[in-house]
């Protein structure tokens, strides 16, 4: 697959240089390694901010009542996002994130039980729709054309020199904009853009980027649809990047 069509700007190489010197902080100090509270604390707050985008009801309490085991008063639907999304994070390090078969077996345990194609690419055509007015905002790629595409986008997501931070963002944008499921496409986004992350530094595993995705929620499908109509990544790539150095400041003013 040619590449696909984005700018690395200046904003972009000081925003890795900033995240960089970040990342580096918290590894030297080993700090997530010595508390492993905190990591699944973080991973916790992953799962919330990722599920609550789609409209997933439980608060962050809730979420950790459900992975003890205890019972929740919450729609038996959200209960079983939240089961689903937890088994697949905690497998993240024995995922390839170039494999198609492990995208699909990703979804199969990410939509398990909750979708009658989890697993599959779609069979059906599928539009985004605006939550609060209704208006389709995106059509997704013709269902007879995801496979291909997406082969391609895998292939160039391992063949590419590019930084991973950029990388990352790029596969997460083209990922949704071709939709290649019939449901859980953000949820899917987000857990590959962090799987991609975590294979270049482990501490991304742990980091919850999707929260702070979540706390920005509205800017996040703005710049999607900018980047739609203007047929190339940059802006995403630079939001995605905001977004992660905001959430390594918060993990360090924690920890």
């Amino acid at each position: 697959m040619k590449q696909p069509p984005f700018t690395i700007t200046n904003r972009i190489i000081d925003q890795i240089s900033e995240i960089s010197s970040l990342t580096g902080r918290i590894t030297e100090r080993n700090m997530l390694n010595k508390s492993p509270e905190l990591r699944r604390i973080n991973r916790i707050k992953t799962i919330q901010g990722s599920l609550a985008i789609e409209q997933n009801t439980l608060s962050v309490e809730q979420v950790t009542a459900v992975i003890n085991g205890k019972h929740v008063l919450a729609p038996p639907e959200d209960i079983k996002e939240v089961k689903n999304a937890y088994e697949i994070y905690e497998h993240l390090d024995i995922l390839d994130p170039c494999s198609a078969d492990d995208l699909l077996k990703a979804h199969s345990v990410m939509l398990g039980d909750l979708s009658d194609e989890a697993g599959n690419y779609r069979s059906r055509p599928v539009g985004v729709v605006d939550s609060k007015t209704g208006e389709i905002i995106h059509f997704g790629t013709l269902p007879q054309y995801v496979p291909e595409l997406m082969d391609k986008l895998l292939s160039w997501l391992a063949e590419t020199d590019v930084h991973p931070l950029i990388k990352a963002s790029v596969f997460h944008y083209e990922f949704e904009l071709i939709h290649p499921f019939i449901d859980g496409n953000g949820r899917m986004g987000r857990l590959w853009h962090t799987l991609i992350l975590s294979k270049w530094n482990p501490l991304f595993a742990w980091l919850p980027v999707e929260s702070m995705i979540s706390r920005n929620q509205q800017d996040y499908y703005s710049v999607i649809n900018y980047c739609n109509n203007a047929c190339e990544s940059t802006r995403f790539i630079e939001f995605m990047l905001d977004i992660i150095i905001s959430a390594l400041n918060e993990a360090i003013e924690t920890l």
